[in-house]
């Protein structure tokens, strides 16, 4: 299966260049695989690129897991990434994706020197 890069999915999103939005379109059209880094990069262009806030970031980034072209990595800790996002959108989505990586992967808790991160269930405050 072929895989998607941060432009790609931003352009099916964001849909402000029609050439690029089409040939987005075309190449995923036979299917296509989304990995974690492409959808945490997503989530900070979107918020610091295109000034999207939190909820605009969580229903793209759903529209992108329920794509009929497209495949997300580990759909399941995604989708527990975006209601961890959605319940504390101040984290920002790629902390909440990582927190449920590690947990997914039985490595936790997640260590980290962020106060906000540090209060969730799965990770530890240093």
């Amino acid at each position: 299966m072929r895989a998607v890069d941060t432009n790609v999915l931003v352009r099916l999103i964001i849909r402000d260049e029609e050439r690029q939005a089409t040939a987005a379109d075309a190449f995923i059209a036979g299917g296509a695989w989304v990995s974690h880094v492409a959808l945490a990069e997503v989530s900070w262009v979107l918020e610091s690129v295109y000034g999207r806030q939190p909820r605009s970031i969580a229903t793209a980034i759903e529209m992108l897991v329920h794509h009929e072209h497209l495949t997300v990595q580990d759909a399941d800790t995604v989708a527990a990434a975006l209601n961890q996002f959605r319940q504390r959108p101040k984290l920002g989505f790629a902390d909440c994706l990582m927190v449920e990586i590690a947990r997914k992967a039985g490595h936790g808790p997640l260590g980290t020197f962020d106060r906000l991160l540090g209060a969730v269930d799965g990770a530890r405050r240093l």
